[in-house]
């Protein structure tokens, strides 16, 4: 009797205090399209970098091919037949297809060495019908095309058990279809394939068992065969008592987007004709599965990334064409995913950090001369206020927890009275205290009259804060549903479409 390719059992893995993976178990069949789902945060990545190498397990065993092993890096899983095409490519793209699998396969003799890979490239891309030129430059082909090219690079090196982390969240639903079959093919020669996905669909049509994890636990393993989406996504999200809260009545819309399109850098649109409406006092929860716009919605309410379409308004006037200044101005307020990006200036100290969106109103003196001294009591005044610990005026906002980083980022959002609060993954990476306290002032926010969006992909966030949720899935609103909101049927939504 044949070994199973893949064993692990009673992974456990922390990430400074915060349990990733608790004791969850999964098996694999030489052979088999094994499926596994999950909510974002749900563990799944997590636990197939523990088994690539890439993370190094708190507790737990693992053996591959009936051989326990203890991995010890990316290379020994290598070694042992382990390949992983992450969501995120791992090319360099001025470098051509050859040159880019060899840096993975490294050769004794460069030229010799390319000419191997080249012809290895053409033989693989022969059997699985792909299309690729191993002179071609990675910046020079789609997107379809590179992840190909990352198939061949792990499959090239060894790979007899391969792992694809969201391989279809980049591609149409043609490149898709043609990626998944590719898929069936791989099994059919004896490869063991872990697809993690969220998309029901894919894992249902093309998946022979399915694991579902949620929490860094393992709930299930199911045979895909005789499986409905409903019962996935019931496992996903799981059952939870249904919050019967009276919803906040609200008062007037005051932020409204109607017929939103985007796109995103390589042109394909994420946000289509997407329409929803937040009224003054109320918490509007849109929740979904990364990866459905949520990114580019926020950008374009940002100011930071221009809609192909579509009307912003605030109070009836649409701001979809105004400077994040000027929206800053009539009293939009942005809470963003990466902070480090767009939400605080690393190498500035706090104060300067708090003070930076004010420096043009007056607030602190003139713009040719700004009082520090205003700065200083103002930023203390805020520190104090919400309770951002171990910081000064003068400290360096890199040497700030992310935790106290966020709560800085709040501070000098929600100050004033704000008109509406674009909150994206507010508490993405925090502490369970500092997410209590980021909830603690959203709430506030919105008693004080704010029109929150809360975008988030932490199903829980969105049902304990949110007076109405709406859920997204490829771009648009696909329902609305006010408080108490049912969570299987908001996860329904969020992955039945999928």
């Amino acid at each position: 009797m044949q070994a199973s390719a893949l064993q692990m059992t009673d992974i456990v893995k922390a990430f400074d205090g915060r349990v990733a993976l608790d004791n969850a178990v999964f098996a694999a069949e030489w052979g088999e399209v094994h499926g596994l789902l999950g909510e974002n945060g749900a563990g799944k990545t997590s636990l197939m970098n523990v088994l690539c190498g890439l993370y190094r397990p708190d507790a737990g065993r693992m053996a591959i091919d009936g051989t326990e092993h203890r991995i010890e890096g990316p290379g020994h899983a290598r070694a042992l037949g382990i390949g992983m095409v992450h969501q995120h490519f791992k090319l360099v793209q001025p470098f051509t297809v050859a040159e880019n699998v060899m840096l993975a396969n490294p050769q004794a003799s460069w030229r010799k060495g390319i000419a191997a890979v080249s012809d290895g490239i053409a033989r693989l891309s022969q059997e699985l019908g792909f299309e690729i030129d191993p002179a071609a430059r990675i910046d020079r082909i789609s997107v379809a095309e590179q992840q190909r090219v990352e198939i061949i690079k792990v499959l090239l090196g060894g790979a007899r058990l391969l792992i694809l982390d969201e391989p279809t969240s980049v591609l149409t639903d043609d490149e898709a279809e043609r990626l998944l079959q590719t898929i069936r093919v791989l099994a059919r020669r004896g490869t063991c394939v872990i697809l993690i996905t969220h998309k029901l669909r894919e894992v249902l049509a093309h998946a022979d068992r399915v694991t579902v994890m949620r929490g860094g636990r393992t709930v299930a393993t199911v045979a895909a065969a005789g499986t409905s989406a409903t019962d996935l996504a019931r496992m996903m999200v799981g059952d939870a008592p249904v919050d019967d809260t009276e919803p906040g009545r609200g008062g007037p819309v005051r932020l409204e987007i109607a017929g939103l399109t985007a796109r995103r850098e390589d042109g394909a649109s994420t946000v289509r004709d997407l329409t929803l409406a937040v009224r003054s006092g109320q918490i509007y929860g849109l929740a979904g599965v990364g990866g459905n716009g949520q990114t580019e919605l926020a950008e374009v309410l940002m100011g930071v990334r221009a809609p192909d379409q579509g009307r912003i308004a605030l109070d009836g006037t649409d701001i979809a064409a105004l400077h994040p200044k000027q929206r800053r101005a009539l009293g939009v307020r942005n809470v963003p995913a990466d902070r480090t990006t767009y939400g605080l200036a690393q190498e500035l100290s706090v104060g300067d950090n708090y003070a930076a969106t004010r420096l043009g109103s007056g607030t602190f003196g003139s713009a040719a001369w700004v009082s520090r001294r205003a700065v200083g009591k103002r930023t203390a005044a805020a520190l104090e206020a919400f309770d951002i610990l171990g910081a000064r005026v003068d400290t360096s906002v890199r040497l700030l927890s992310g935790g106290n980083a966020q709560k800085l980022v709040l501070a000098r959002e929600l100050d004033g009275r704000p008109v509406a609060i674009v909150a994206h993954s507010p508490t993405h990476g925090l502490d369970v205290r500092a997410c209590a306290a980021v909830h603690d002032h959203l709430r506030a926010a919105r008693e004080a009259g704010a029109a929150v969006l809360l975008i988030s992909e932490d199903l829980d966030e969105i049902l304990n804060l949110s007076d109405v949720v709406g859920v997204i899935n490829r771009g648009a609103i696909v329902g609305e549903l006010a408080r108490p909101v049912s969570r299987q049927k908001v996860g329904e939504l969020m992955l039945g479409h999928a």
